[in-house]
């Protein structure tokens, strides 16, 4: 496969993205790889490009149009911390709907949803009519990438585009788990701090 250098502005994402290839971009807080939520293929590729156990989901990364109540029930408490800290660098452990395809959530009874702060992203997201599937941009056991200088060396021949550009944040997103009805819980500290999401959480 030949890997392109492309900006957010390309035409030829998205119809990668339909054609279940996986692209590279950059996010606010580290680089990603990407794939369309739809598909079973899809996922299977990335799992095989990450080189990541295919027991373990990936986070949907969804833009500002997306209903996120067709994938996870968002009751009042979750509702707060969406509505304070979403653009931006969290990502939130939610109880699926039911009947979502089975490797969005691989039977774990939890989905991640994140909706990114960086402002090209964002709106190139919003130009889809679905989610994607989005991991940080390293294989497995490695450390995530920053720039695209990086990810192309990475991962040419494998992932079909690589969007240039450089993440300022150096953390990947903090992630919390919100799938249990008034329980908050830190998965991984990243750029966000936790205390500022648990008092927003919880309506202080």
């Amino acid at each position: 496969m030949k890997t392109e250098i492309r900006t957010f502005e390309s035409k030829e994402l998205i119809e990668e993205l339909n054609s279940n290839m996986v692209i590279a971009f950059p996010t606010e807080t580290v680089f990603g790889l990407a794939v369309t939520s739809k598909s079973q293929e899809a996922f299977d590729h990335l799992v095989k490009v990450k080189r990541r156990p295919p027991n373990k989901p990936f986070t949907l990364m969804c833009g500002t149009n997306v209903d996120l109540n067709k994938y996870a029930f968002i009751d009042k408490n979750i509702k707060r911390v969406l509505s304070i800290f979403t653009p931006g660098p969290i990502t939130l452990l939610l109880s699926p709907r039911p009947n979502l395809p089975e490797f969005l959530t691989l039977n774990s009874n939890k989905i991640g949803i994140r909706i990114p702060g960086s402002k090209d992203l964002l709106a190139f997201l919003n130009k889809l009519s679905y989610p994607l599937l989005v991991p940080s941009a390293n294989k497995s056991g490695k450390l995530p990438l920053k720039n695209s200088t990086e990810v192309y060396n990475e991962f040419v021949g494998e992932v079909s585009s690589v969007v240039i550009g450089n993440c300022q944040g150096g953390l990947p997103s903090t992630i919390v788990d919100l799938s249990v009805p008034n329980k908050i819980s830190l998965i991984r500290q990243g750029e966000l701090a936790y205390q500022k999401i648990v008092r927003i959480f919880k309506g202080e």
